[in-house]
């Protein structure tokens, strides 16, 4: 049977060859202490979840969901950009739209702008599915390198003009991952001025601005004036409240973007279950201590991690936001093969930087989503492990 070129575009999903190393690892009796994947082991709150188990007894919420979710939805994502961001202009019936997870929108909405042989500006480590939108869409990737030495910040001014001019979309993604770097409103209002001159969309992925540490506050690009007017914002409630298998996430911003968003959604997809959505409700308007008391685990990790990383030689510093330890790896060693070392003497997996892209070579990501007691076991072999000399090449 002959498939479609597509598939044989596609990489290897990091995360599936993590799951399948982890579970090979099980399988002969070996306990594995997994930095890789960005998935919260704290349980969602208890409110949220019995919510969720009451809406389900309702039998109304047993039929097909409306594509643009409960009204009352919409109102809640509204509200609590309000909230929390001090944004007032969110039209819960013309910029809101509730999605299946963040994921699901950020895979859709290349659908929306780029036509085969379209440009998107794609920063280069990030995310992988801003490039495989791209490609199932028909379009290429321009890659922004995203460097240590400008604070892991797009250089907009690297961009060429003959690229910016056949450029439809541009991602950007603070707290970022992998990096974990963050961006301040300057940086913001020039990409808002870029995206004006060159008449492209602003698609920002917002789906760590919850988790911060040391009193840092993440932005939202909506905050900043203009950013409606050239994009929209991609939101989850997945690292705020532990909400990874329940799949709830958002879209705010530009009503023409996300009324077509909406079309390329109502035409693949039957919308997010009633039942969670009044579980997403009780989330956003309810007790958000909650994210406090998230982040002072992960900050009580976060010191852990990069304390026994410095002492074993690596180069990292503690971020100010994101889930994630980006640290660099000993001269002479490429990402993948100081992973598999540390895997194979260790037992422990990391996420190697270039999974990101050919500018996240170099580096490892180390996630903080491990419970504490695997955190500590993987420390105490991280101690004990003398980093032997690199491969002949």
């Amino acid at each position: 049977m002959k498939f479609s070129r597509r598939i044989s575009q596609l990489k290897p999903y990091p995360f599936v060859e993590i799951s399948r190393i982890i579970a090979q690892k099980k399988s002969e009796g070996v306990e594995v202490v997994t930095f890789g994947i960005g998935d919260p082991d704290i349980p969602t709150p208890k409110p949220i979840v019995d919510k969720l188990i009451k809406a389900s007894n309702n039998s109304s919420n047993h039929r097909y969901p409306e594509t643009d979710g409960l009204p009352a939805v919409r109102k809640a994502i509204a509200q609590w950009y309000k909230n929390r961001f001090g944004i007032d202009h969110l039209d819960p019936d013309g910029e809101v739209l509730p999605l299946i997870g963040a994921k699901e929108g950020i895979g859709h909405v290349a659908f929306c702008f780029i036509d085969p042989g379209d440009i998107a500006l794609v920063p280069n480590p990030a995310y992988p599915v801003y490039e495989v939108g791209t490609m199932f869409a028909g379009g290429e990737s321009y890659a922004i390198p995203l460097l240590e030495e400008n604070q892991w910040l797009a250089d907009i001014g690297q961009i060429p003009s003959d690229i910016a001019r056949k450029a439809k979309v541009m991602w950007v993604n603070y707290p970022n991952n992998p990096t974990s770097a963050v961006a301040d409103k300057e940086h913001y209002m020039e990409l808002i001025a870029f995206a004006k001159e060159y008449d492209i969309a602003i698609l920002h992925d917002a789906a760590y601005s919850e988790v911060v540490y040391d009193g840092y506050k993440a932005l939202s690009f909506m905050e900043l004036p203009g950013a409606k007017e050239v994009g929209i914002e991609f939101h989850s409630l997945s690292k705020c409240f532990n909400m990874t298998g329940w799949r709830f996430g958002s879209a705010v911003g530009n009503s023409d973007m996300i009324n077509a968003l909406f079309q390329i959604k109502s035409n693949l997809d039957s919308g997010i279950p009633q039942a969670i959505q009044e579980m997403a409700i009780e989330a956003m308007t309810g007790d958000q201590r909650y994210i406090d008391d998230n982040n002072i685990t992960y900050t009580r990790r976060r010191d852990k991690v990069v304390a026994a990383l410095k002492r074993l030689g690596l180069t990292c510093s503690p971020p100010k936001a994101a889930l994630y330890i980006w640290a660099r790896v000993p001269d002479g060693y490429s990402s993948r093969t100081f992973t598999a070392q540390l895997l194979e003497d260790t037992n422990i997996v990391v996420t190697p930087g270039s999974s990101y892209g050919s500018y996240g070579e170099g580096y490892i990501r180390l996630s903080l989503t491990t419970p504490d007691e695997m955190i500590d076991k993987g420390i105490e072999r991280l101690d004990e492990w003398h980093i032997p000399p690199p491969p002949e090449s």
